[in-house]
């Protein structure tokens, strides 16, 4: 058995975060190898360490003097170490890092949280440290080459029975630091247990997995216990987020599950994602999750339905303003396009006028303030009657459907609604597919 063993950062804030991190690497000898981000808050009012990095990188883009930040950063280390009673000389290597800091660039600076972080670590639980920029190979297009980084971590494997591993970063093609998008330790796992086969990827955050709803929407909600890949997609697409989207690629193909756990709750079963698992889930759905703060645009055309290219068009328009689009809803003369807010703040009424003066619409018009709300269940396509529960616990709540939309392989039904009926539509399927189904047993 092999666990690949990624800590977040609220796991290795501080000197007692990291005493719970070897506890739980020590209760099981399969955990060989650990992955470590940058240490994050240990409170609600302090800093993530990345994020001083990050400050630090634009004091010295702007050639502002960044001591105090330094600072900061140094005495999170050096406290981590006090603490602990370790050896590493850290303060020299940071010292070092500062006094040459206009040598480095911004991924060089901002990828130091992991790798004195894993320095420390490292040094803690006795393993050896290896360097990710001497592993991680990424190309030219920014992916990952696989084949190169599984050679060198083999290699490593091979040559260390134990090691822990910084984050976030590795080695672009001509051999300069490159680090992920933020969140991207989670990757780093990710890639570690598709390279190594791992029989498990564990990513230890501050939360025990998964919850079917937002538990400051819903009451107490059921913790999600197991989830294919493709349903955590479409959850954290619409917000419920743990863990980063891009971590689940690597490890989906060779069905390897990721299990998400607790670091300060160890004992709580968290969440396994896995995309094939006997497992069979106790309610037709998986979970909810919504966003606020969509707009919907409505246009209608006499016979649009003779005219080929004519919602490609509008999709052109929308595409020169860099604008996504969330769905489509369509009928045989009209349609609309959702898209978000935020995306057209500075220029609907321009994307509006234009499409008025190119395309010469019958109606066109908005509707603000919508929010879209996903209920999402591998289980759904296998169990009559799923649509008719949603829609019918909407309609008992007076609640207004705008928009309808489920997805090609049926395991998500979107619906539109305006904002102010956010949290009764999330309360109201959850009751109708959870609470109810559990009085029922």
């Amino acid at each position: 058995m092999l666990k690949i063993t990624k800590f977040g950062g609220s796991s290795v804030a501080n000197a007692t975060q990291f005493k719970k991190v070897k506890a739980i690497v020590q209760a099981d000898p399969s955990r060989k190898y650990v992955v470590v981000s940058a240490p994050g808050k240990r409170n609600s009012s302090d800093n993530k360490i990345t994020d001083l990095l990050y400050l630090l990188d634009a004091h010295r883009q702007y050639h502002v003097d960044a001591s105090n930040v330094y600072r900061l950063i140094r005495q999170r280390f050096v406290d981590i170490k006090t603490e602990l009673g370790l050896k590493q000389p850290i303060e020299k290597e940071l010292d070092t890092f500062y006094t040459n800091l206009n040598t480095y660039t911004q991924a060089q600076i901002v990828s130091r949280g992991e790798y004195f972080c894993a320095k420390l670590m490292a040094e803690y639980l006795g393993y050896d440290f290896v360097d990710a920029k001497d592993i991680i190979r990424f190309n030219l297009d920014k992916t990952i080459d696989m084949q190169a980084t599984a050679a060198k971590l083999q290699a490593k494997c091979a040559q260390y029975e134990h090691f822990v591993f910084p984050g976030f970063y590795g080695s672009s093609a001509n051999n300069q630091i490159q680090v992920f998008s933020r969140g991207g330790g989670d990757i780093t796992g990710s890639i570690l247990a598709k390279c190594l086969n791992a029989d498990m990827y564990e990513n230890w955050t501050d939360v025990s997995g998964f919850l079917m709803a937002d538990p400051k929407i819903v009451d107490h909600p059921k913790q999600i216990t197991h989830i294919t890949y493709s349903e955590l997609r479409e959850l954290s697409y619409m917000g419920a987020s743990v863990l980063h989207e891009e971590a689940i690629f690597p490890v989906k193909e060779a069905n390897i599950p990721i299990h998400i756990l607790n670091t300060n709750h160890p004992e709580e079963p968290g969440t396994i994602i896995q995309e094939r698992t006997n497992v069979k889930n106790p309610y037709a759905i998986t979970g909810i999750a919504g966003k606020e703060g969509f707009v919907s645009i409505y246009i209608y055309k006499k016979h649009m339905s003779s005219e080929v290219g004519y919602i490609r068009k509008v999709l052109s328009i929308l595409e020169m303003y860099n604008v996504s689009v969330e769905h489509i809803p369509s009928g045989i003369d009209s349609f609309s396009v959702v898209v978000n807010k935020s995306d057209v703040q500075d220029s609907l009424y321009e994307i509006l006028a234009r499409i008025k003066t190119e395309l010469k619409p019958d109606e066109i018009h908005t509707e603000e303030n919508l929010a879209l709300i996903s209920t999402v269940g591998k289980s759904m396509s296998d169990s009559p009657g799923v649509a008719g529960k949603l829609f019918k616990s909407l309609g008992d709540q007076k609640i207004n459907i705008r928009m309808i939309a489920q997805s090609s392989d049926e395991i998500n039904i979107t619906v539109a609604i305006l904002c102010k009926d956010f949290k009764a539509t999330i309360r109201s399927i959850y009751d109708a597919f959870v609470t109810k189904e559990d009085q029922n047993v």
